[in-house]
């Protein structure tokens, strides 16, 4: 019996108190409606092992959130969205250093401004013009945060992102080119109602095959007379005077073939214009571009000095920066 009382007293010892201190309950902000938007938006063009860096910040796209508000430039309107990122170099923390700045394009339009993706670099011989999902990219529509509850296909989105769904990963599996070529991808975009650099360009290329080397110069034929051109060259030794009549030819004919391609060009533009739809010609002198960068936050850097409305050579400048 004194064992069994003994036991039980043992069992009935009071737990020494605790010092660990009491637990706090955590709070998390809810995510805003819109909060993944600009990270829904990929990046184009940016080099494959840039983009953790791009996210390494955590940049703020609180502006891009309210312009879809009431009130906002993008309240109520059809939307197609993409991203890109510009090198700059910017102060944080005391201290400065090159950042690969993302920034979100948004482009105001009843209808997808393209379905196409221009390649070219310095490096490349030639631009290429593309359908953008032979590079798997397209336009998505992007759910806010509110809907995503709901069946996708009632919905009616408004706002259509530039996706990829080139996985990471299986880039070690492509070719090098074709990894580069991402890196060298501009969104496209051609504007019937405006003439190209193409159309308004008197510059000719040339490409000699002289001898001992050959001759590569720029010949402006608005601007430069041709007899006092090839002279000047002999002049300086970089044509040979048997070779003048040969080259003034040469010179002759690379500028029929670039007036013959301008009039080409604007003749497409002009037939394009005329079997457009008013509607459709409406839409293409309403659209409007929306470029966007990240609001100032302590937790990135300050970008609000590097602002540039340029977008790229084919969207040309923004009308709107923010």
């Amino acid at each position: 019996m004194k064992k069994e009382t003994k036991r039980k007293a043992k069992h009935q010892e009071v737990p020494k108190q605790s010092k660990e201190p009491p637990k706090i309950d955590e709070y998390f902000e809810d995510m805003r409606n819109l909060e993944d938007l600009w990270r829904e938006t990929f990046p184009v063009g940016t080099e494959w092992d840039q983009l953790d860096s791009v996210y390494q910040y955590k940049w703020n796209f609180s502006n891009l959130e309210n312009a879809f508000e009431e009130g906002g430039v993008l309240h109520g309107k059809k939307v197609y969205l993409f991203g890109c990122t510009e090198p700059q170099l910017v102060w944080f923390k005391d201290e400065s250093k090159v950042v690969c700045i993302p920034v979100v394009v948004a482009v105001v339009s009843p209808f997808p401004p393209s379905d196409k993706i221009g390649i070219n670099s310095v490096q490349r011989e030639s631009e290429e013009i593309i359908p953008m999902k032979q590079m798997k990219m397209d336009w998505v529509p992007y759910i806010p945060l509110e809907d995503r509850e709901s069946q996708v296909d009632r919905l009616k989105s408004q706002i259509f992102t530039l996706s990829c769904t080139q996985r990471r990963a299986a880039l070690k599996h492509l070719k090098l080119d074709r990894v580069k070529k991402y890196e060298y991808c501009l969104p496209y975009f051609y504007q019937p109602f405006k003439e190209d650099e193409l159309e308004q360009s008197t510059e000719v290329p040339i490409l000699f095959p002289a001898e001992p080397k050959p001759i590569f110069c720029e010949f402006d034929w608005e601007f430069d007379e041709l007899e006092e051109f090839t002279d000047k060259l002999i002049e300086e030794e970089e044509l040979s005077k048997d070779q003048k009549d040969t080259f003034k030819e040469f010179v002759k004919e690379k500028v029929r073939e670039a007036k013959g391609a301008n009039r080409e060009a604007r003749e497409a533009r002009r037939k394009a214009i005329e079997e457009m739809s008013e509607e459709t010609k409406a839409a293409f002198e309403n659209m409007r571009f929306y470029k966007f960068y990240p609001v100032q936050s302590p937790d990135a850097p300050d970008v609000s000095n590097v602002k540039s409305p340029f977008i790229n050579r084919y969207y040309g400048k923004a009308h709107v920066v923010l």
